[in-house]
């Protein structure tokens, strides 16, 4: 984890782009899982953990990868746009403050973040003697739905990313989220984050695994997802002030519309 922090701060130090995390961000779990495995082959819950990581990774970078986040050189790809409006952040006007972000949040932090949400392998690994249980595929399950709601959503706001830059052949499809300038069909219509919801969605089933493994339902690896949905907190609050400040209607939309969870749960 050090090592990649490391990596990812020079080279968004070299390239001003500060998006090299991102770009590691659905491998890092991954790698984390498989070398937990490895050293543990015998257990069968961290082979569903690690093929259902391994599946939400592998979904997650080809969908990073066809909105330009990769490169031919690995240190290159297209930044993400918040980042632009994070710089111009007064506390971030000196080249110093902006170094200081760089390697603090966005390279070691957000790394902590991702090893955190991670752990429940390291429960697993410690209770490796403990047997499956019905809470096993109950995560097992929540992570599928999840991953496949997120891939849905992934899609469609791929499409119509596609349809804004060539409306021409839309054929109809998104036409009133044309209009508005942004996505408020699919499943946009029941929360305006489906794909954040669903990535916190993913993670907190995944502690699920931890819980099964330990016997507590409280244990040290909640911290991962509890932060992961602060972090989504703060993500879609600056995602959302640049959306008001583009499109007249995104006020409402935000009246009408929940963030994360559709209001038929919570009416």
């Amino acid at each position: 984890m050090v090592i990649a922090a490391m990596i990812c701060f020079f080279l968004g130090e070299i390239t001003h782009n500060f998006s090299q995390v991102d770009k590691v961000w659905s491998l890092m779990p991954v790698i984390y899982a498989w070398v937990t495995v490895l050293t543990f082959p015998g257990s069968a819950r961290l082979w569903v953990m690690t093929a259902l990581v391994t599946l939400w990774g592998v979904r997650l970078t080809y969908n990073f990868s066809r909105k330009g986040g990769y490169s031919l050189l690995p240190w290159k790809g297209e930044e993400d746009y918040r980042w632009a409006v994070v710089r111009k952040n007064p506390l971030l006007k000196k080249r110093w403050s902006l170094t200081i972000f760089n390697l603090t949040f966005i390279s070691f932090y957000q790394h902590v973040l991702i090893m955190l949400f991670s752990s429940p392998l390291l429960v697993a690994a410690r209770f490796v003697d403990k047997q499956m249980s019905w809470l096993d595929v109950v995560a097992a399950v929540l992570m599928l739905v999840f991953i496949v709601i997120e891939a849905i959503a992934d899609q469609q706001q791929h499409v119509f990313q596609r349809l804004k830059r060539h409306p021409e052949s839309s054929r109809g499809t998104y036409a009133f989220s044309l209009q508005k300038g942004f996505l408020v069909e699919g499943l946009w219509r029941y929360v305006r984050h489906p794909n954040f919801a669903a990535e916190q969605a993913i993670w907190i089933s995944f502690y699920l695994f931890s819980v099964s493994s330990s016997g507590k339902w409280l244990n040290e690896t909640a911290l991962g997802f509890v932060l992961l949905v602060l972090l989504f907190q703060a993500s879609s609050a600056l995602t959302e002030k640049i959306s008001r400040s583009k499109y007249v209607d995104y006020a409402a939309y935000q009246q009408q519309v929940s963030k994360f969870i559709p209001r038929i749960f919570f009416r």
